[in-house]
């Protein structure tokens, strides 16, 4: 029911004496060096279980090859949760970070573990859910979300992590140049959703810590002392920032595939939200917007920057594999899910 590591793969390999004797001169009691494995996909940083016999970290990295200027920032990473984790208790511990590229060949940065299970397509062997508790699971979910977007940025010393108004604008430009920078001659050209989000994007409704990544494979669950199942950690901090928390919100639903969507996109589904019992999209949109005080009146245009994201996201990662800087075959069918995602957006805006 753990989420579990699988082996290392060679092209994510590194020198596991050099990071030990890094980390043993900064964490106490560090008997190694220790058993390395990877956690599976690794389509953004890479992330790996360092075992030793007494304790078990979490050491996040970049991936090899070409990344967007602005992604992959372990610095940042790391700091955002140092800074955040007093006013909001889901983040991990993060123990050290390391920007000399002569241990590792790059930035990294190494946590505590937070045991638990985290849910991915289906559900874990072992693990079943009524509809009820499928309900429940999801709105206590996207309560940690909530929590998170009511953090105060200059409570957690983290007023500079943003640029300020103009988060809409900046992300449907920013998004924009990205996709047309990661074009392989597969992928559709996108311009017409990228003219429809710029002509149509709403003033941003207020500035909050966001996640930029909230999803249940990247929130780690335990039961409490009446069964349920609750949120202990969150994780995937790399995309944090201060923004528009309704863009937050549309990251979210982008992934969000309920059990009436079509067969293309039950293919992509990445966490269990089909199951009986799971609220639908809409009704976590009205939810949330009900606690935040906020209108759904402009969800279109939130949906359909939510779905294009992801259409850049995965047409980033086909670009490093297009190109032959990961060899990693689950990101050779990526090309259906961008053509799938563009179309949906054309859809959404006819």
């Amino acid at each position: 029911m753990k989420d579990e590591p699988g082996a290392l793969r060679d092209e994510d390999a590194f020198d596991t004496a050099a990071v030990h004797e890094w980390l043993s001169s900064r964490a106490d009691g560090l008997t190694g060096p220790p058993a390395v494995r990877q956690y599976p996909g690794g389509a953004s940083n890479l992330t790996y279980l360092l075992s030793y016999p007494d304790r078990e970290l979490i050491l996040r990295r970049p991936p090899k090859g070409h990344k967007a200027a602005s992604a992959h920032d372990m610095r940042r990473e790391y700091t955002v949760q140092d800074k955040l984790k007093p006013v909001y208790p889901y983040v991990p511990t993060v123990l050290a970070l390391c920007t000399d590229h002569d241990v590792l060949g790059s930035d990294f940065y190494v946590m505590d573990r937070i045991d638990g299970i985290i849910l991915r397509g289906d559900l874990p062997e072992g693990l079943t859910l009524s509809p009820h508790e499928a309900s429940s699971l999801a709105y206590r979910t996207f309560d940690r979300l909530i929590e998170l977007h009511e953090v105060d940025p200059d409570a957690a010393g983290l007023s500079d992590l943003g640029k300020g108004a103009g988060y809409v604008a900046r992300q449907v430009r920013g998004w924009s140049d990205r996709y047309r920078k990661a074009r392989t001659p597969d992928a559709p050209d996108g311009e017409t959703v990228m003219r429809w989000l710029d002509a149509n994007q709403p003033d941003d409704v207020r500035t909050c810590v966001i996640h930029n990544d909230f999803r249940f494979d990247n929130v780690v669950l335990d039961r409490d002392e009446t069964g349920e199942l609750n949120v202990v950690g969150v994780l995937d901090w790399e995309m944090a920032t201060l923004g528009d928390p309704l863009m937050d919100l549309a990251g979210c639903m982008a992934y969000w595939i309920q059990a009436d969507d079509d067969d293309v996109a039950q293919l992509s589904r990445r966490q269990p939200s089909h199951l009986p019992g799971m609220p639908k999209r809409g009704e976590l949109v009205a939810y949330y917007c009900d606690r935040m005080g906020l209108s759904a009146e402009n969800w279109v245009f939130y949906e359909v920057f939510g779905w294009f994201r992801l259409q850049v996201i995965m047409q980033q990662i086909y670009y490093r594999y297009h190109s032959g800087q990961t060899h990693n075959e689950a990101f050779a069918g990526f090309p259906r899910f961008v053509a799938y995602l563009d179309e949906r957006c054309r859809k959404a805006i006819t």
